[in-house]
């Protein structure tokens, strides 16, 4: 399996950004897809992750109400809308996999098997 992050860049607090991430190969090995993030000198932390086969959703506390994930029909890209963006949430965030059906969302980045590059998020003040 293959993750494509794209969609980073540079945005003003209070300004949206979408990113997408999309999955190649045997995506038939993923139950979940999710996005990390990781600010300097701060731990990866979960942002928000979905299972692809009944599309349940998980979001972190800190983007809760402000960021949204979802996922295309093919179920091959996963997009995570972000709004009302601060510059806490400043960091490169990382798309992932888990090949593991769970009863409930895995939080720890060492779950995951399936990881993209990172892209950078900067948010401005």
């Amino acid at each position: 399996v293959q993750l494509q992050a794209s969609g980073g860049g540079v945005v003003q607090a209070g300004g949206s950004l979408r990113l997408s991430c999309a999955a190649s190969g045997r995506t038939s090995n993923i139950y979940a897809m999710g996005w990390f993030r990781q600010a300097p000198g701060k731990e990866r932390e979960i942002v928000s992750a979905i299972k692809w086969r009944n599309g349940n959703t998980f979001y972190g506390d800190s983007v809760k109400g402000r960021f949204t994930i979802s996922t295309d029909n093919a179920k091959t890209t996963v997009y995570l809308q972000m709004s009302s963006l601060k510059p806490e949430d400043t960091a490169v965030y990382y798309c992932t996999g888990d090949r593991v059906r769970r009863m409930y969302f895995a939080r720890m980045s060492t779950s995951y098997e399936y990881w993209g590059q990172g892209t950078l998020v900067t948010v401005s003040s």
